[in-house]
């Protein structure tokens, strides 16, 4: 029996990514229309069959899955769920499925707009990258038909599916690491309950101070986003209190950068003067020019488990539904100094 073509073994062929061959065959944007021809040239040669047509012939089966990104997590600085995005779809191709994105906007949002991935039936189930409206997302699972599974995002309010990384755990580590290095006034960024991951990294925080003995002043819960919006604010928010900490434990590795550049317009040196740590290990190229001290979230294992849990959603193959916690881990740079 002749081995089965993979969307690999096009992408050697060709000399491009297997996400650049799933994005030619599945008819998205982004791939010229040079290399689309030759792709789809090779794919003939090589009897590659697409997904719809392989389910019908073959054991192992594919899948078409709709990813959805709210518009608000595409600004310009906002790149870590692009790359969330790639490590999903490098993940869907490695199984032999093809992944489309769709960018949510703010009205569709608003209106309860289902996805055109939805509306015209190209998709066997949804991934949701990132927080988006409760409203919308209940009218998604009602009236889609079909599996949904939110990545970086969970709903305690219902039974939610869901993959996210350990927040509550890394920033109870990165305190604790603060802690280590002789920090006793810790201090923490990130508007409470603009999303699930700032309030849930808060309380880990908040865990590691009450075990610690450690002061908790309100002031120095600092908010960074407008909580309706979720965009990010150095005007009006990030606000330094009055009676400084010694350190900054930062919800996310973007709002660590630009508290950074606030600290040194205010006339404090990072991190001779003052300690901060972020979260993610992602930051947009020439956004900070010290290396920040970080809980990394691990990609790749969130985008396996993701497909996986699609795979087996959609299957109903001994499928239980709930939330995915994958572990990250502490990586140390040059943000932190020792009291």
């Amino acid at each position: 029996m002749a081995k089965a073509v993979k969307l690999a073994d096009i992408a050697e062929r060709v000399g491009v990514s297997t996400v650049t061959v799933s994005k030619a065959l599945s008819g998205q944007k982004g791939v010229s229309e040079e290399v689309r021809e030759k792709i789809r040239s090779i794919a003939e040669e090589l009897g590659y069959q697409q997904p719809s047509a392989a389910r019908k012939s073959q054991n192992q089966k594919s899948y078409n899955i709709g990813i959805l990104i709210s518009e608000r997590f595409l600004d310009k600085y906002e790149s870590f769920y692009w790359q969330m995005y790639q490590a999903v779809a490098t993940r869907a191709t490695a199984k032999e499925c093809f992944t489309m994105l769709e960018v949510i906007g703010m009205s569709e949002e608003e209106n309860g707009r289902m996805p055109k991935l939805v509306q015209e039936r190209k998709v066997d189930g949804i991934i949701v990258i990132g927080k988006m409206m409760d409203t919308y997302l209940q009218h998604l699972n009602t009236e889609a038909g079909i599996p949904v599974i939110y990545l970086d995002y969970y709903n305690g309010r219902e039974a939610s599916d869901s993959v996210i990384s350990n927040s509550y755990y890394g920033t109870y580590e990165l305190t604790y690491y603060l802690y280590r290095m002789g920090h006793h006034k810790i201090a923490y960024v990130g508007t409470l309950l603009a999303t699930e991951s700032i309030t849930d990294r808060y309380f880990g925080y908040q865990k590691a101070l009450l075990e610690l003995g450690l002061e908790q002043k309100k002031e120095w819960v600092v908010d960074d986003r407008h909580i309706e919006t979720g965009k990010i604010d150095t005007v009006n928010m990030l606000q330094l209190p009055k009676d400084m900490p010694t350190a900054f434990v930062c919800n996310c590795d973007l709002t660590a950068s630009f508290l950074i550049k606030k600290l040194r317009e205010n006339g404090y040196r990072v991190p001779e003067d003052i300690s901060v740590v972020g979260f993610d290990n992602y930051l947009y190229p020439g956004l900070s020019d010290i290396h920040i001290t970080t809980y990394e979230v691990d990609m790749g294992e969130m985008a396996r488990r993701a497909i996986h849990n699609m795979i087996k959603k959609i299957t109903s193959d001994n499928y239980k539904s709930g939330v995915t916690v994958v572990e990250g881990r502490l990586v140390l740079k040059d943000s932190v100094s020792h009291v």
